[in-house]
């Protein structure tokens, strides 16, 4: 048989489900791999979904998403984000992921350089691999707070011909890093300087302990600039699948376009579910986020007294730990600590070559369970390093 495609094969499975799937094979695992919040999405939103659907709420809807919601998002962002926005420079997406898509989609040829930051969510580096671009990383260093180096992605953009693409994620999957605004404006200057475009991921912008959000589009010009956002994690909505990009008019209305070949519109009954959190009562948020916090500190004071802290998380739900004393494979550690000890962490080298000798646990569990999970982690790394 002729060969299939040579991007999709060539493309390594994130690692973060090749564990997930083990995982799941296994009875009476805890689950610390997997950014999903163990709350319910919240009753009004559920109910605003049934009265949509009850209401007809069930065909097609605009390419762009419906008009109600990005009139909602525009407010959105005017006053959470500092983003002026129309309604036709949004478009809302079946999940941010394919928000992603359909940005790399519509900025990148084959042959063109996107610069990644290493630690990254590994869906960051496949998407423009199955496009046929070149990723070339940027380090972000723990000593750093793993925040970007700006002199250093200055000289890596004059030393790396055809870098078209500069992404960037704030608060960070996996590290929990929060950019500060002279990080997020130097930045955005860079780009400005060596004319590239930018894709922000801020799925994780209300998850915030320390420091603020800065969204690049509220110092940058929207015409070079994605900025992608989601409804999954601030509202525990991750099955929804509801996402949405703002860029200047000529980006969004190319991502529009692409979207009638690859989903079409994003799920009319979510669309409505999604409004309701917008527009609705934040009190959910707040309360998901200190619970957040509550578990971000139990699970610092716990590794740094382990010696095992490689991550102080400002935001998301992640905190990374040290595996490096034990001279195992990121993956076979956590294979073995599944089958052995019965918790599932992510392995650090999904994230990146500065992902070795570490994992990622995710906080978006039930204390006790992190707690427990933390416990059977320490004790592992007491017996194998």
């Amino acid at each position: 048989m002729k060969p299939r495609s040579k991007a999709v094969t060539a493309m390594r499975r994130s690692g973060i489900r090749e564990i997930m799937d083990l995982a799941w094979r296994t009875p009476d695992v805890l689950h610390l791999e997997v950014g999903e919040p163990n709350f319910p999405t919240p009753d009004h939103i559920v109910e605003a979904a049934v009265r949509a659907a009850r209401g007809g709420y069930t065909k097609y809807t605009p390419n762009r998403g419906l008009v109600e919601l990005r009139e909602a998002i525009v407010g959105k962002l005017e006053t959470h984000n500092r983003i002026a926005a129309d309604i036709d420079d949004i478009v809302v997406t079946t999940g941010a992921t394919n928000a992603l898509i359909l940005a790399f989609m519509v900025l990148v040829d084959p042959g063109d350089v996107v610069l990644l930051p290493d630690l990254e969510w590994p869906n960051l580096a496949m998407t423009p691999t199955m496009l046929n671009a070149r990723v070339v990383r940027y380090r972000l260093e723990p000593n750093d707070g793993f925040l970007p180096d700006i002199d250093g992605l200055d000289r890596l953009c004059r030393s790396t011909s055809n870098v078209k693409v500069l992404v960037l994620n704030s608060p960070s999957n996996p590290t929990g890093a929060v950019y500060p605004r002279s990080v997020v404006e130097g930045l955005v200057e860079l780009a400005e300087r060596h004319d590239l475009y930018v894709i922000s991921d801020e799925c994780y912008e209300d998850i915030v302990f320390e420091g603020e959000h800065v969204s690049p589009a509220s110092v940058g010009s929207s015409d070079r600039i994605v900025s992608v956002f989601s409804v999954s994690k601030s509202y525990a909505m991750t099955g929804w699948r509801l996402g949405y990009a703002v860029a200047g008019e000529a980006l969004a209305r190319d991502m529009a376009k692409t979207q009638e070949i690859v989903t079409a519109c994003a799920n009319a009954v979510s669309q409505k579910a999604a409004e309701a959190a917008i527009r609705g009562d934040q009190d959910c948020v707040v309360a998901m986020r200190e619970a957040y916090r509550e578990r971000r500190d139990l699970a610092v004071g716990r590794l740094d007294e382990a010696g095992l802290l490689v991550s102080r998380p400002g935001g998301a739900f992640y905190i990374m730990a040290d595996t490096g004393g034990c001279g195992l494979d990121g993956y076979e550690f956590c294979r073995r600590l599944i089958t052995e000890h019965g918790v599932a962490l992510a392995p650090g080298e999904a994230f990146g070559e500065g992902g070795e000798g570490k994992v990622r646990i995710s906080l978006a569990a039930d204390i006790d369970v992190l707690d427990e999970g933390l416990a059977r982690f320490e004790k592992a790394v007491a017996a194998w390093c």
